[in-house]
């Protein structure tokens, strides 16, 4: 028994000498460290001169030890010099240094390595690496905070162990990481989607953004402007259109308590702001990260509205100024509303955390991309034909009134809203320049959207000054017919005669000529519109109706029993005027009279414009200056000049 057991331990001891002896016979290369995200279970080759530089010998596949952190490889001695490299399958997956570019190939000598060697590798040539540098923190932040790098190449983890910021001996924090991603993206955190960081102002930070191409993006020195759960502030810029919504919502409750002869314009501009302020409230609401996790997709409302507000606005516009629209057509207008709801409508029905999670990785900028690019022309297209209604409609207006409208309303609203189309097409520019020279053009996106939102909030402020202060200008007076003056005088009446552009109760209106009047086909002869033009002068200069500063067209051919027809044609053919610069011209004859009398020496020129039927100031300077080439403060200084040689 006891011999066999000396014969046991004896094969024993001669088979783990054996061992090692073939052990010690060979070469061995170990790899003590790999990159982090080199892909888990991936084979690790040994590539070089012993194998004509094959790089997936399946001969040469490194082994991974028990500790699952390091690898070998055993080589027979009789290599005693190569030279080698470490691949993992193919030469565009081979080892690099710490830049992600290819390194020189090692050399294996025996008799300056012996048999046994280790090694790290620094990182793999389809991989780059990121060093990451934070010297400030928010003063927020807690004392033993610590902090994590979450992005898209590590599934977004905002706690990911291995991508935990190091604090070093000056305060700072560093971390270098490895990806084969062309393009990084990538957010601060505290360990959880609930304590990342925000932008300055607390609100959501989009994803930082890096470009493999672009060597400044090798070492990154940022800075954490806030943590989203520990900043609640509101911004300046978020006071300014919260602001303007809670004063759309006073003047729509001002305006329904307004009655007057234009219900219906009143209707579509409590629409217009209602709209206006659901859009502003949810552009607001939504940079805010509790709103946001809770109601995602109100996101998408301000997008909507943009297709909304333009004509609505449009038909505001319109009844504003008693213009006859085809109401069978009016649906059309919203088509691009319908198609974007349309474009939308996967997103509302989408489950939430998968719609934030798009938002997040901002898989939606091309679709917001192109939204706003359409949105941008259909407004450009609204405010294009908006503008030319009001410059039709003022045009038209000094064939019939002699007094100018108050559109000042109007015509700041266009500027606006043209100020705001303007920064729209240079952002549009400015991301396609960006896309070309393969610039990050986001912040100039953010701020130019900013700013665009900021301009668009003061309508409702502006319109709300306005509905309290002067309400008459949401309420203009019923307009009489216009005519075109541009038509030659006719031998009869007909239904084309009758303007058909205006409402339906001022086209309704019967064109008939008094008894006393001459026959129209009787105009085509020289002496009769000779005898018509001195019966208006005469008219003019005896009866001064121009005093009246709400004098219209028709207001005149009724005291002369004339048909207002007639008289704007005799007008503008006869005296060769629009019925505003006729009547205007008698109250600037009238104006230069009271001037030379005594009795309006002390008179300011402002308070004898008013005198002779001038309405305001710009009117009376603008008329002067048109009819008589010289501003009314030269010519009164003419006169005085005059008087002091006599």
């Amino acid at each position: 028994m006891l011999s066999f057991r000396v014969v046991f331990l004896l094969c024993l001891w001669l088979c783990v000498i054996g061992s090692n002896q073939l052990v010690l016979a060979q070469l061995s290369i170990e790899i003590t460290k790999i990159p982090i995200g080199t892909p888990q279970n991936t084979k690790i080759y040994l590539a070089g001169s012993f194998n004509k530089w094959k790089s997936d010998d399946e001969r040469f596949i490194f082994q991974k030890n028990p500790d699952g952190k390091t690898y070998v490889i055993h080589l027979p001695d009789s290599l005693r010099k190569f030279e080698y490299k470490i691949t993992r399958g193919s030469w565009d997956m081979t080892e690099g240094n710490f830049n992600g570019k290819a390194r020189e190939n090692r050399i294996f000598d025996m008799t300056q390595n012996g048999k046994i060697v280790s090694i790290i590798i620094e990182s793999w040539e389809d991989f780059f690496h990121y060093t990451f540098m934070l010297k400030t923190l928010p003063k927020s932040t807690p004392h033993e905070a610590v902090l994590y790098v979450a992005g898209n190449f590590n599934d977004w983890n905002p706690g990911y162990p291995a991508h935990r910021l190091i604090k070093q001996k000056d305060g700072s924090y560093r971390l270098t990481i490895y990806s084969t991603l062309d393009k990084i993206e990538y957010k601060y955190t505290r360990g959880t989607w609930g304590s990342v960081e925000g932008r300055a102002n607390g609100k959501a930070l989009p994803n930082r953004v890096l470009n493999r191409k672009n060597p400044e993006h090798h070492i990154l020195y940022d800075e954490i402007a806030s943590w989203e759960d520990l900043s609640y502030k509101l911004s300046v810029y978020d006071l300014l259109l919260l602001f303007s919504a809670f004063q759309g919502i006073l003047l729509i409750v001002a305006l329904i308590t307004i009655q007057d002869n234009n219900q219906k314009a009143n209707q579509l501009l409590i629409l217009l702001i209602c709209v206006t302020t659901l859009a502003l409230l949810s552009r607001v609401s939504t940079d805010y990260r509790e709103v946001f996790q809770t109601f995602p997709k109100l996101i998408l409302l301000p997008e909507l509205v943009l297709f909304l507000y333009a004509p609505i606005f449009y038909f505001y516009i319109q009844n504003l100024l008693t213009i006859q629209h085809d109401f069978p057509r009016k649906w059309l207008h919203f088509i691009p509303f319908f198609l974007i709801l349309v474009l939308y409508m996967p997103y509302f029905f989408m489950d939430k955390q998968r719609f934030i999670d798009k938002i997040v990785d901002r898989d939606m900028s091309g679709v917001f991309a192109a939204v706003g690019a359409f949105a941008l022309l259909v407004n450009g297209y609204y405010w294009f034909i908006c503008r030319q209604v009001i410059d039709t409609y003022k045009k038209q207006y000094s064939h019939t009134h002699s007094f100018e409208q108050n559109l000042q309303y109007l015509n700041t609203v266009i500027f606006i809203k043209g100020l705001c189309l303007g920064v729209w097409v240079f952002t549009c520019l400015g991301v396609i320049g960006g896309k070309i020279l393969e610039i990050n053009t986001l912040a100039l996106v953010e701020r130019s959207t900013d700013s665009i939102w900021l301009v668009f909030s003061v309508i409702p402020y502006f319109m709300g000054y306005f509905a309290m202060q002067q309400p008459e200008i949401f309420r203009l007076p019923q307009q009489v017919a216009f005519f075109n003056p541009a038509d030659p005088l006719k031998t009869t009446i007909t239904d084309d005669d009758i303007p058909r552009n205006l409402s339906e109760n001022l086209m309704n209106q019967p064109v008939s000529i008094p008894q006393n009047e001459l026959p129209i086909e009787h105009l085509e002869q020289d002496e009769n519109v000779q005898m018509l033009k001195e019966k208006i002068d005469n008219f003019m200069k005896t009866q001064k109706p121009y005093i009246n500063p709400k004098l219209t067209l028709n207001d005149m051919a009724d005291s002369l029993q004339m048909n207002a027809y007639i008289l704007s044609k005799i007008i503008n053919e006869g005296f060769d005027k629009n019925f505003f610069d006729f009547i205007n011209s008698y109250r600037i004859e009238e104006f230069k009279r009271l001037l030379e009398l005594p009795k309006y020496q002390n008179y300011t020129l402002l308070s004898v414009a008013f005198e002779v039927g001038f309405n305001s100031k710009t009117a009376f300077n603008r008329s002067f200056k048109k009819l008589t080439n010289v501003t009314p403060s030269d010519y009164f200084q003419g006169i005085r000049g005059k008087n002091l040689v006599k």
